[in-house]
């Protein structure tokens, strides 16, 4: 078979990039090992929409984003009826810590238009019910003296109100796949991309595993951590700057006491590098719970992310869930671990690779996992105007794309995101970016 694009990769990212090549009238087939769509990280993704990142490439991407979210239905063209994933607004606590200060981000925030207040300590106890704003950095483990230390300082926090999550992750990469075949995309799941084919010095398709061949002069990599390993089946990441690694993470569900009164119930989004852990309110009876790497654990790398163990496990469920709870003192950590398993796909700096690569019609969307669902949105577009512009003609690497927001008007360097880019170093090192 032909088309014009095959995007390996059925998650939230590839099936945003498929409805934005589907658009433009270019025929798109979408092939996921997964049996559905969204099954791989997308459907452990915390889903939280927040605006703090280390870059203006990052804070204007999520600004831009969230529009997309809250006006859903519109960005899909979707029929009346369909079934549509939510963005529940709730806010965010960023809490101050020395990684991610304020002043870094605050001048992103204020070009970009991102509403904030900045709180104080006692701002934060006020106006967050139940909080303990103790000062505890830098993160220890369970086992060290220090982590059951009194507090000796207390810290405030930088709230944005737009702030909040989307409410099924698995289920908005099903609504752009859905939007993405009303344009003609076609999905073939459950079958693995076995060989990158070229012509020459060009891509030309892929074979896949139950012996289908599908030949198209543009290949997208969106394969989540899987992408290290499609990279290698094309021969490219030769000149790649910043490496990509798969990493098991855990987000863990914490039911909220039932004897809470209604003014104690965690009702916004905190975001706690000072002790190792961010959490949103999932409904009025639980809370999600998950970790920013802090350096005293362990990161649970990966050399295959088939071999990631499905199963939340003691040790990490104990270790978030109780620095949830010195936070948040109202909060009890259960003896049974309960929540979700994913795979991330990580670079060095923790922002993503959007990009052309050495094999011309070779794309990359890797890097994604962690802090990147909140941009899916967006990301297709990036990559729709990364391809276009680069199959016209323009030499991206050396004259970058320069993308201009459909909601906020933001001007947007996509060298940002480019797999030669010098690395990050303004990143927390955190899935914070």
């Amino acid at each position: 078979m032909h088309t014009d694009v095959v995007i390996i990769g059925a998650g939230v990212v590839g099936t945003s990039i498929a409805l934005e090549l589907a658009r433009t009238g270019k025929t798109v087939t979408v092939v996921d090992k997964a049996g559905g769509v969204g099954h791989g990280s997308t459907s452990a993704s915390s889903a939280v929409v927040r605006f703090n990142f280390s870059t203006w490439a990052g804070v204007a991407a999520a600004w831009e984003a969230k529009h997309y979210w809250e006006n859903w239905a519109d960005h899909l063209g979707a029929p009346a009826a369909e079934a549509l994933t939510r963005y529940r607004r709730t806010g965010l606590a960023m809490l101050d810590v020395e990684p991610a200060p304020r002043d870094a981000y605050l001048p992103y925030f204020d070009r970009a238009g991102v509403p904030y207040e900045q709180w104080d300590a006692a701002d934060l106890a006020q106006r967050v019910a139940g909080i303990d704003p103790g000062r505890y950095w830098p993160p220890a483990r369970l086992e060290d003296d220090r982590f059951w230390a009194d507090a000796e300082d207390t810290l405030g926090a930088v709230f944005t109100p737009d702030a909040g999550y989307v409410t099924d992750p698995q289920l908005a990469a099903v609504n752009l796949a859905d939007a993405a075949a009303r344009h003609g995309a076609e999905f073939l799941l459950g079958t693995t991309v076995v060989a990158v084919l070229r012509s020459g010095d060009r891509v030309r398709g892929v074979d896949l595993a139950d012996g289908r061949h599908i030949s198209a002069p543009v290949v997208v990599n969106a394969a989540g951590p899987w992408s290290g390993r499609i990279n290698e089946l094309a021969g490219v990441g030769a000149d790649f700057t910043v490496s990509l690694r798969p990493m098991r993470q855990e987000v863990h569900h914490v039911p909220v006491p039932p004897d809470l009164p209604p003014d104690r119930k965690i009702r916004i989004a905190v975001a706690d590098m000072d002790l190792g852990v961010y959490l949103r309110p999932e409904n009025e009876s639980a809370v999600l719970v998950g970790g920013t790497e802090p350096e005293c654990d362990p990161l649970q790398w990966l050399d295959d992310p088939d071999q990631a163990s499905p199963y939340p496990s003691a040790e990490v469920f104990a270790a978030q869930v109780t620095r949830a709870a010195r936070r948040f003192p109202d909060l009890r950590v259960p003896h049974q671990p309960k929540g979700v398993v994913g795979v991330y796909d990580v670079t060095d700096d923790w922002t993503p690779i959007y990009d052309r690569t050495e094999l011309p019609g070779f794309y990359v969307a890797a890097g994604t996992s962690g802090n990147q669902f909140k941009n899916a949105p967006v990301i297709g577009q990036f990559m729709a105007e990364i391809i276009d512009q680069t199959e016209n003609g323009l030499d991206h690497d050396a004259a970058p794309v320069q993308f201009k927001a459909r909601y906020t008007g933001a001007e947007i360097d996509l060298g940002t995101f480019s797999r030669k880019r010098p690395r990050n170093e303004n990143s927390s090192g955190t899935v914070m970016g």
